[in-house]
């Protein structure tokens, strides 16, 4: 027996549990238990006459041949993917599916859009996902999603770039900071200050680097977390000040639970992007949810 003899549900179960790196976030995606998923890929094991993963404690990590495997499960699955989509175009856009990745901080407004597309829409479903900047690029560059949803444009990709609203950045601090009452602060005065950021990969992060790289100021950082929640949280105590989305603050600046620091040559205004690989054939669903980012979005986006 040789993997010629292989089915596509064991393929389709070994790529998922390669690419989540776990049997069980596998077996939830694939609505399977997870019994079911360790005995499909046991089957594909005895099928290739080598082992596909290994186990160190309660992690597991793909072997040389697993490592292999994937590259071609990979391809596979998305020709699948790309099958159900061109079959979805010929039913019409009421029964598509929509795979969209979003920077973190997008998760504050892409619900809100999502919702309004999805009344006019009815029949489509989607599954949305969020990660830090780096791994949407990842998801992007391999062809995992329909649409990305990021800040910053990706750089080195041939893809479709387009921007759809404003995206401010502001400087937060809790409601007693010393500076909260001030009126133009000098970017130069925040370099006295401590900085709550986000982790390596973040497009948050990099923003607040940049901007102070470009000032030629030291950027004075007490602590990295993995989320804006946590940093509004940690703003709220007095641990120090951060650079955020002003999209994600919108409940603390109302309830007063966080301030806006009044600094001279901000909010930093970006755009937000919708982008998708150049290659990539958009399906109905795909094509429509762009189009109502591109007409709608910027009107139902608060700005300032």
């Amino acid at each position: 027996m040789t993997l010629r003899h292989a089915t596509l549900r064991q393929l389709q179960v070994f790529e998922a549990v390669a690419r989540q790196v776990s049997f069980s976030r596998a077996a939830a995606e694939l609505h399977l238990t997870q019994p079911a998923v360790s005995m499909q890929v046991k089957l594909l094991e005895d099928l290739a006459g080598l082992p596909l993963f290994e186990r160190l404690g309660k992690k597991i990590f793909l072997t040389e041949a697993g490592a292999e495997l994937h590259q071609h499960s990979r391809v596979i699955a998305q020709q699948l993917r790309d099958a159900d989509e061109a079959l979805a175009a010929r039913k019409g856009l009421s029964q598509g599916r929509l795979l969209i990745t979003m920077v973190s901080t997008a998760k504050y407004l892409v619900p809100r859009l999502l919702a309004r597309f999805l009344k006019q829409h009815p029949g489509v479903t989607v599954k949305l996902s969020a990660y830090n900047r780096e791994e949407v690029l990842k998801q992007l560059a391999e062809n995992e999603v329909d649409l990305a949803i990021m800040g910053r444009t990706p750089q080195g990709m041939e893809a479709v770039v387009e921007p759809f609203a404003r995206h401010p950045h502001v400087i937060i601090a809790a409601p007693g900071h010393a500076l909260a009452k001030k009126k133009r602060i000098p970017l130069a005065r925040l370099a006295e200050e401590t900085f709550l950021i986000r982790e390596p990969g973040s497009g948050t992060r990099g923003l607040l680097e940049r901007l102070f790289a470009e000032h030629r100021l030291p950027l004075n950082v007490s602590m990295e977390m993995a989320s804006n929640e946590t940093i509004k949280q940690a703003v709220q105590a007095g641990m120090g000040i951060s650079l955020l989305s002003l999209h994600t603050i919108e409940l603390e600046l109302k309830t007063r639970r966080l301030a806006l620091l009044d600094v001279v040559g901000l909010p930093i205004v970006r755009d937000w992007h919708v982008v998708h690989l150049a290659a990539k054939r958009l399906s109905p669903a795909a094509h429509a949810f762009k189009d109502f980012l591109l007409s709608d979005a910027g009107k139902l986006i608060p700005e300032k």
